[in-house]
């Protein structure tokens, strides 16, 4: 059952929170009482996204933006203070995927790849620093893969590359912030029914992959949203630079 009180006075960004597990964590914090701020570089996902919320109740904004940008990224946390005061729960979500092999990645699409799943967690994580030092408490929770300690099912050398740079980011970030009450943790979902995945094999591959696992099905967004919420929540506050896996026994490490 979820408790509708547990982020009550919490103020939480969610970064990619348009579509697939990003909408899915939004929501869920949304049901906790959470007051949230939905980034999607698509502007009209994140508002679509925020509106559900609406209906639900919830003190919601959505901001386009793209994390990789300093410019954007600053203004996100300059309309979250503005509106809120305080950022307590960032969930950086956004990310992107290509299945192109290393002999066919062109630099553009390497640094793409890179630099919005690596280069916007930094990015994202720094801009709320500050005001999660000054509350005195804080989570970060990064999206990862099973990608990050294997490789990837569907994406390229760049992909699987980035997911593992932010394995290592979140555990030297967790060390540097343990004494200000922040807490920096990873998840590590593997194949998601998700836009992203429909859109990048077929169903019959997905199903191939699914009869694989000793769980065999995909994993549902709302499950990955569960395993963030326990992170982003009281009930995790001594755990932190850990990766969790959410694979459905893909990966058993």
């Amino acid at each position: 059952m979820i408790d509708n009180s547990e982020f009550n006075g919490k103020v939480a960004i969610v970064t990619g929170g348009g579509r697939g597990m990003g909408a899915a964590v939004v929501e869920r914090l949304g049901q906790g009482g959470a007051s949230i701020v939905v980034n999607d570089i698509d502007f009209a996902s994140a508002e679509a996204s925020a509106q559900r919320l609406r209906v639900m109740g919830v003190d919601v904004i959505a901001v386009g933006g793209d994390i990789v940008s300093s410019d954007d990224v600053g203004s996100m946390v300059r309309v979250a203070m503005d509106r809120f005061g305080a950022i307590h729960i960032l969930i950086n979500n956004a990310g992107v995927l290509r299945p192109t092999a290393v002999i066919d990645i062109e630099e553009d699409e390497w640094d793409l790849v890179v630099d919005v799943n690596l280069k916007g967690t930094y990015m994202c994580s720094r801009a709320v620093l500050p005001t999660m030092r000054d509350s005195g408490w804080g989570r970060i929770v990064n999206f990862s893969s099973t990608a990050g300690k294997n490789i990837s099912t569907m994406g390229g050398a760049h992909y699987t590359a980035a997911k593992a740079g932010i394995l290592g980011f979140t555990r030297h970030l967790a060390k540097e912030t343990a004494e200000y009450g922040i807490t920096v943790n990873a998840v590590c979902p593997g194949l998601i029914e998700t836009e992203m995945v429909r859109t990048t094999i077929s169903p019959e591959r997905a199903k191939t992959y699914a009869d694989s696992f000793p769980i065999s099905r995909l994993g549902q967004p709302s499950e990955v949203a569960e395993l963030v919420a326990f992170l982003a929540s009281d009930r995790a506050e001594y755990i932190t630079g850990a990766s969790l896996d959410i694979n459905g026994g893909d990966l058993m490490i």
